[in-house]
């Protein structure tokens, strides 16, 4: 008589667990709540985006997570590109591995000068392992990464978006609030500049700032005589900023060392030379500082 009374006393209690009795309202509830706990105490949130792949996004969001750490900040770094994460390839960070909690909590891994990354590689057995997932998959996965990665006490988290305005860079925009701005990369070619007039307005269309266009891969600089050989059209990323109203951050030129740096792990601004690169690099910084002063 106990034993049934106690399971009819359980068949009344509310459930807690929203997820498994499929409740969407609770469900969507809990996940605001958990996301504004882990992004509340983050200062500034800067996506990283591109209107299509193989301009250098992933490259430009290393380096300014590890110029901006260099300046003495808490940076993170979510790497929401599910399909081709290299940010941990990138930051030196290969074959590390996410660490959860009983309360489903994740744990960023840390790397040089404490930057904290959460990316989907962190996940995969090995660099060969495809993920090969439809759409409701990978929503899920970005949610769980906004809502249950626990960054603490961040000055800048700088999302690296896969390319395109698509599924996923959509729902990261939406689910992180308070968004700075976005930083587009491009690089000189005609159909770049097509796609990045896609890329602002969809910031537009979701309401968020757009911090500036980087034109990246503009020019060879010669190691040897200096001079600068333009391989591409130049000028292209200037054009459109000047047609969308939009500040130019500047122009980044090919230098082989970053593609050394970036393969071995190692950003190249953290060497702080004197190369072309590195001062154009600094320049896109500072002028970045000065936005996010402004709003």
């Amino acid at each position: 008589m106990t034993n049934q009374t106690n399971e009819q006393k359980k068949e009344r209690e509310p459930c807690t667990n929203s997820i498994q009795c499929n409740n969407p309202e609770k469900e969507e509830q809990l996940q605001k709540q958990k996301i504004n706990e882990h992004l509340g105490k983050i200062k500034h949130k800067i996506a990283i985006i591109s209107g299509k792949g193989g301009v250098g996004k992933s490259t430009v969001t290393a380096n300014l997570a590890m110029a901006f750490a260099m300046d003495g900040n808490k940076i993170g770094v979510l790497d929401a590109d599910i399909h081709g994460p290299c940010i941990p390839k990138m930051l030196g960070l290969k074959g590390q591995k996410l660490k959860g909690d009983k309360k489903g909590e994740f744990s960023p891994v840390t790397g040089s000068l404490g930057i904290k990354v959460a990316s989907m590689d962190f996940l995969l057995e090995n660099d060969e392992t495809p993920v090969i997932w439809r759409g409701p998959l990978k929503m899920r996965l970005i949610q769980q990464f906004i809502s249950d990665i626990a960054w603490g006490e961040l000055d800048y988290l700088f999302v690296d978006l896969p390319p395109g305005t698509g599924d996923e860079p959509l729902s990261v925009m939406q689910l992180i609030p308070d968004m700075d701005g976005v930083v587009i990369v491009t690089m000189p070619s005609e159909v770049s500049e097509a796609v990045v007039k896609k890329s602002v307005t969809f910031a537009r269309q979701v309401g968020v700032p757009v911090i500036g266009i980087v034109e990246n891969m503009s020019g060879f600089v010669c190691p040897e005589c200096g001079k600068k050989i333009d391989i591409f059209k130049s000028g292209g990323g200037k054009r459109i900023t000047q047609k969308l109203d939009v500040t130019y951050l500047g122009t980044i030129p090919i230098d082989p060392k970053v593609c050394n740096d970036s393969d071995n792990g190692i950003p190249f601004i953290a060497e702080k030379s004197d190369s072309p690169t590195a001062e154009a690099f600094n320049g896109i910084i500072n002028k970045i500082k000065q936005t996010l002063k402004k709003s």
